[in-house]
């Protein structure tokens, strides 16, 4: 539907409060931060995501906003910490009172030979790339008005 608006009725469609709601995680940089301008722009409302980089967070929540008024927030969590998600995921939907997409885009990563890989490290990556968008899109499912999840996994 979004792909075929122009400007004009999609900032109608946001000013009045029922542009659709996704969450990106990993979102303030790179990949991440990509998707969520692409989302911004075809007319969407962004919960962006982040871990470590909250200033970058926040400096993409005040671009996005600046080209259309709240239309952007920030959310930081370690979506490791699994018993949280739920949580999360409910702080992400309450921000516009709903949450009708959701991208896992987020992953740790280390460059790291795989003789010289830690059990730690290998924890980290299973948590961030493969627990993380199970359990995060297990409590978004519970959201009636959900239409989509996509998972980036990298490993």
């Amino acid at each position: 539907m979004l792909e075929t608006m122009n400007e004009q009725d999609k900032r109608a469609i946001a000013d009045a409060g029922i542009a659709p709601v996704a969450m990106v995680t990993g979102a303030a940089v790179r990949v991440g931060a990509a998707i969520a301008e692409t989302l911004h722009a075809q007319g969407f409302r962004v919960v962006i995501h982040c871990r470590h980089s909250r200033a970058e967070a926040e400096a993409l929540a005040v671009r996005l906003n600046a080209a259309r008024a709240d239309s952007a927030a920030v959310l930081a969590a370690d979506l490791t910490d699994l018993p949280a998600l739920p949580a999360f995921a409910r702080a992400a939907r309450a921000r516009w009172g709903r949450l009708d997409a959701l991208v896992n885009n987020a992953s740790s990563y280390f460059r790291t030979p795989l003789a010289a890989v830690t059990p730690g490290q290998f924890s980290d990556l299973i948590g961030s790339n493969l627990a993380a968008p199970l359990f995060l899109s297990q409590a978004c499912a519970a959201f009636p008005e959900l239409r989509g999840i996509v998972n980036i996994v990298d490993v």
